[in-house]
């Protein structure tokens, strides 16, 4: 979507403030319907606008880091709560089972490490607190995972925007190819993924193709 690229998202995060960023953050983490929102691309803009003066970092910090946490409980709750009906739901312009399938997949190879590793992978992000929910993985350790990736995820993300900022003389005349990147890294790891199949000579499995097709159509 425009509105979350660009001089758009800039200007987005200037207009929406604290609050904003606290609500786009807690439903990307959490909500069906967040999976569409900015991720990697709000933190690490945001993070830069703080050096510029337009937001204090240690309160950015605080509101994503939040934000993270929260939106992955409340995933995790419903998750919890519909379990595997949701897997019958129909399809509709917010909600795609191939999502969910995708989160489930990746849920099964790497267990609770999953909260932490799909911070920084989009869609992936949104239904991977709901399946840990839906498999009934035990919420201490759910929130241990949750915190810690929601940790690495929030400073990684922002606090290198904020030294980019600081370091780079004049770096808002680069920041639009930098937010490109950063998008472009977020993608990566199911691209790679993919790739490693074909080289092994092996079609990819649906999942993967799903979340290809996923990713591209969620970024235009």
């Amino acid at each position: 979507m425009h509105l979350f690229e660009g001089e758009n998202l800039i200007q987005l995060i200037k207009t929406v403030s604290y609050l904003g960023l606290f609500l786009i953050v807690f439903a990307e983490s959490g909500l069906l319907i967040g999976f569409f929102l900015p991720g990697d691309s709000l933190l690490f803009t945001a993070g830069f606008l703080a050096s510029q003066g337009y937001l204090n970092l240690y309160g950015l910090l605080a509101v994503i880091f939040t934000g993270a946490v929260l939106g992955d409980s409340v995933g995790y709750a419903f998750g919890r709560r519909v379990g595997p009906r949701i897997f019958k739901r129909e399809d509709s312009r917010f909600f795609h089972k191939d999502h969910l399938r995708k989160a489930e997949s990746f849920y099964e190879k790497h267990g609770g490490y999953t909260i932490i590793i799909a911070r920084f992978m989009p869609i992936v992000r949104t239904f991977a607190p709901i399946v840990a929910g839906v498999g009934r993985m035990d919420y201490p350790t759910f929130l241990f995972y949750n915190v810690l990736g929601g940790a690495i995820w929030t400073l990684s993300m922002t606090v290198g925007g904020y030294f980019l900022g600081r370091l780079i003389p004049n770096v808002d005349k680069y920041l639009l190819p930098i937010i490109a990147v950063i998008v472009l890294l977020s993608v990566l790891p199911s691209a790679i993924h993919l790739l490693k199949s074909r080289n092994a000579g092996h079609a990819p499995s649906e999942e993967v193709v799903a979340l290809e097709e996923s990713v591209v159509e969620a970024k235009r």
